[in-house]
């Protein structure tokens, strides 16, 4: 038991990373704030907290029930794959060439559902990444994943503040691009992996 929970760690660890960088808290920090600005830091404080627990339930949901909901209506990992790809690219082409999600005029509540936890938090990046990882290594380790990553989003968003001072807005923006980057590149291959799939 105890080896096997050791051989566990680097497959985790694995499901961790793959997740985190999808979901990215970190390049999302501008765009958080921004949405955020005009709230008091008690509504603030509700809309991190509702954003965290929704995109939890999400992807919990997206794990115990996608590979079924799939079934239901006849959708293929493949197509899935393309059309999450597809939708992916096209967030993360948005985000390199403007930086920021432009949302105007939305109460703390919506805000803290759509945008923060959907599609900023869990977009089809996140969901196709959470039922690959069942399939890759399995419901245990993909469950811990989301556990792992929305606390350390939880733990972003509590200090988000001292978190962009210290990056400062250039900081920030680097680093949402930088991220963008990385989401688009994982668009491509999810493309490529299902298109491949079909020939």
């Amino acid at each position: 038991m105890y080896e096997e929970a050791i051989a566990a760690i680097p497959l985790l660890a694995k499901a961790v990373i793959s997740l985190f960088i999808v979901v990215d808290p970190l390049g999302n920090i501008p765009i958080f704030i921004s949405l955020t600005s005009r709230m008091s830091d008690t509504e603030r404080k509700r809309t991190f907290q509702r954003a965290t627990i929704t995109g939890a339930i999400l992807l919990f949901f997206f794990a115990l029930l996608g590979q079924q909901i799939f079934i239901l209506f006849g959708i293929s990992m493949r197509s899935f794959m393309i059309a999450g790809g597809i939708l992916l690219l096209l967030i993360a082409v948005k985000m390199l060439v403007t930086g920021e999600w432009e949302e105007s005029g939305e109460s703390p509540e919506s805000v803290g559902i759509v945008p923060m936890a959907i599609p900023l938090l869990v977009g089809p990046g996140a969901i196709t990444t959470t039922i690959l990882n069942i399939r890759i290594f399995n419901l245990t380790i993909t469950v811990l994943s989301i556990l792992i990553v929305f606390f350390t989003v939880w733990v972003i968003l509590r200090f988000i503040d001292p978190i962009y001072r210290l990056l400062g807005r250039a900081g920030s923006m680097v680093i949402s691009r930088v991220m963008a980057l990385i989401i688009a590149a994982i668009a491509v291959e999810y493309i490529l992996n299902g298109i491949q799939g079909i020939w």
